[in-house]
This record gives C-alpha cells, structure tokens and sequence, in this order.
C-alpha cells in the first residue's frame, strides 16, 4: 500500500531527527561549558531567527520548562527586511541598548540558508563584541559554492560562528516529492531546528546541575501551587535583560 504524503513525510522526518541528533552530538556537548558560566554568573542567552526562523527562536523563549534567561532579538518586520544590508546591525544593536549584549555570553542565530543579510550581521556584531555564536543553518546547502550569500560581505552564517549545529535540511527545505515531478513539500527546517534548541538547553541545564548549580526553570501557569508567583520571582532577577517579560 502507497504511502500518503504525510506517511511519507513523518516516516522521513523522524529519521531526519535521529540523523541531526547523531551528527551534532559533539558540538551540542560543547554548549553546555560554553554558555553555562555565563548563566551561572547570572548572564543571559540570546536569540534570534529572521522570517520562518522566528519560530524556531521563540521555541525556548518563555517556556514552561525551560530557562527564564533566554532574551530574543526581534524584528518587527517579521523578515521582510532581512536582505536590507545594515538592517541585521541596527536589529541587534538596539537589542543590546535595552536589554545588553556582555561579553562572554552567547547569542544562537537561526537561519535556514545561512545566506541572507540579518542573521549574517547579527552575528558577526556579536562576536566583534566578545560574545560567542552559535548558527543554527543547513550545513550541506548553505557551505555550497553555489549558493552564494546575500550579505555585502559574502559570507555565510557558518563561516561567523563559533559552534555550528546542523539541522540537515535539503535544498528548499522541503523533503517529499509531489508525483509527477510537480515540485516538493514537506519542510523541515522547523522540526530539526526546534529539536535542535531544546538538545541545546538540555546541555546547558545538564552543565549548571553537574556544577551544583540551580536552573533558573520555568513552571507552567497552568498548574497549581505558585507557578505564577515562581516565574515572576525568577524573572526579577533579570529585569530588563528579557525582550520578553513575563
């Protein structure tokens, strides 16, 4: 019996996730002695995705769960402008107006293509400023020599970052083919990605327990028992610092 396309899709996607879970181990081994000092010592985690990429930033930012000091550089175009040299800069540096970029702390850039002109430039200001980088982008598609970037530079994502992780995706970033050769569907720059971000805060939590050291974790609101009152206890320590308050 044929698969339908979502058959097909879900079949290959899961195993698309095991695959970039496999190929990134060591670099995600790396974050956690990466930007967990910087955590411990009461800093904070940046991110930031263009367009689509958005959605994959915003996955650990205010999440029940997850870390309160997570801070997302936003772009009020939703995208649109990410290909307006200089926009990326402007982005990033208001960011660090309000809610501060310090050194030694680590920005996660996200973008699929690693081509286009905003994540490009976030990332380079950050590491001019001392703080470390780390690209989520499609290795394979976006290091091709044909695959020219965007940005005045000609650089790529990967190539201004200090740790790459790789989410695997195909050109595109649609892996099933329709019949007939009528084009491909299927995205998986958001599944891989988030998978990716979550692998990422997994390390860091595992580093501040290791070192004896208390993730500062979000409960859920829906539960009973305090949860509001925790969270914003927790999110006073950071006051400005989240572009997202609680």
């Amino acid at each position: 019996m044929a698969h339908s396309l979502g058959d097909r899709w879900l079949l290959e996607v899961q195993a698309l996730v095991t695959r970039v879970h496999e190929r990134n181990a060591a670099a995600l081994r790396s974050l956690g002695p990466l930007i967990g000092p910087s955590l411990a010592a009461g800093g904070v985690l940046h991110v930031f995705g263009s367009g689509h990429s958005e959605i994959i930033a915003r996955e650990i930012v205010g999440r029940a769960g997850g870390l309160v000091c997570v801070s997302q550089i936003l772009d009020p175009s939703a995208g649109a402008a990410e290909n307006v040299a200089g926009y990326g800069t402007q982005l990033v540096e208001k960011h660090g107006r309000i809610h501060g970029l310090e050194h030694g702390e680590t920005v996660v850039v996200i973008s699929n293509s690693g081509r286009n002109c905003s994540p490009i430039e976030v990332a380079l200001f950050a590491r001019e400023r001392g703080l470390h980088v780390v690209a989520v982008t499609a290795l394979g598609m976006s290091a091709s020599v044909d695959f020219a970037s965007r940005h005045p530079s000609g650089r790529k994502l990967h190539e201004c970052a200090d740790v790459v992780l790789d989410n695997g995706g195909a050109p595109g970033d649609a892996l099933v083919p329709l019949p007939g050769g009528a084009g491909r569907t299927g995205p998986t720059s958001t599944m891989t990605g988030v998978a990716l971000l979550n692998l990422l805060h997994l390390e860091v939590v595992q580093w501040l327990t290791d070192n004896g050291r208390e993730p500062p974790l979000l409960r859920s609101q829906n539960l009973d028992g305090g949860a509001m009152e925790h969270n914003r206890a927790l999110a006073a320590r950071y006051r400005t610092r989240l572009s997202r308050p609680l």
